[in-house]
């Protein structure tokens, strides 16, 4: 199960960076970095991310997905299932998918006498105003 502490930061945050791993029908695995993530519950997590993702294709294809999420303390692999909650956000401009992953188990992979001192630090560049209303729309489609 994700820690309340840790669904809380994500929440607050906005927008959270993790780093997402799937794989195709032929077990290829994929990873890549993506920053809309929303915690529903402690074994629930939203994502959005392109339709023509290659990440999008493996989760419809196999199910499965793997997300790292790193912060204060943590380094977890949550493993779980995959599933299409909404094929496009109308409300953006270009195709955008909202998948929920089911969490299975939860894995600490913090090595002995290590520590990590915090999130990934991530900002936007270029346009600042309408990076953040974009983050907005699909953040607010996540929590539906």
């Amino acid at each position: 199960m994700l820690p309340k502490e840790l669904m809380d930061l994500m929440r607050n945050l906005g927008v959270f960076p993790v780093v997402l791993a799937t794989s195709d029908k032929e077990g290829n695995i994929h990873l890549t970095f993506i920053t809309w993530v929303y915690p529903i519950d402690e074994r629930t997590i939203r994502v959005a991310l392109s339709s023509n993702a290659k990440s999008s294709k493996n989760m419809q294809q196999t199910g499965q997905a793997c997300l790292m999420l790193i912060a204060q303390d943590k380094a977890l692999a949550c493993y779980g299932t995959a599933s299409l909650l909404q094929d496009r956000i109308e409300e953006v401009k270009f195709p955008v998918s909202v998948f929920e992953i089911r969490i299975n188990s939860v894995e600490n992979n913090l090595f002995p006498g290590g520590t990590i001192t915090g999130t990934i630090p991530f900002m936007h560049t270029g346009d600042l105003q309408k990076a953040g209303e974009l983050d907005q729309l699909v953040l607010d489609a996540l929590k539906i």
